[in-house]
């Protein structure tokens, strides 16, 4: 794996999904074959749990489908070491959401860049010491 690797928040994928602004963004570096993106599959549920209650199955699934389109999406890292850094994080930075313990542990697993648009919950210095993060917006 080359290049630069990426691990994308609910927040960049939901962007991308319902045009919002940052979802440009998502999409080129999706597009970018220097890129690597993952997002972890407690992530992507977050994902599909928006898309399902706001339009329904067929919509979440076809959502699911367009973010699998951009290439190594999904992960499902569960391993005591995962869990146990993401309960770490998550017990240290109480403000954060257990979703984005998530993927901030795998952005520290994959050495990757964390992409969110929680500014609110991320922007501060204990949080970004964790790993690189971006704001798409």
């Amino acid at each position: 794996m080359s290049g630069t690797i990426h691990v994308a928040d609910a927040g960049a994928m939901i962007a991308l999904l319902r045009g919002e602004p940052g979802g440009d963004l998502f999409l080129a570096l999706t597009e970018d074959p220097e890129n690597t993106i993952f997002a972890h599959g407690a992530n992507l549920a977050e994902v599909f749990y928006d898309a399902r209650r706001s339009h329904g199955e067929e919509h979440a699934q076809g959502a699911l489908r367009r973010l699998t389109e951009a290439g190594d999406l999904f992960r499902s890292d569960f391993d005591p070491a995962f869990w146990q850094d993401l309960a770490r994080i998550k017990a240290d930075q109480r403000r954060v959401s257990l979703a984005d313990c998530f993927g901030l542990a795998l952005a520290r697993r994959v050495g990757g860049t964390f992409l969110s648009t929680d500014r609110h919950e991320l922007d501060n210095d204990a949080v970004r010491a964790l790993c690189p993060i971006r704001f798409i917006r």
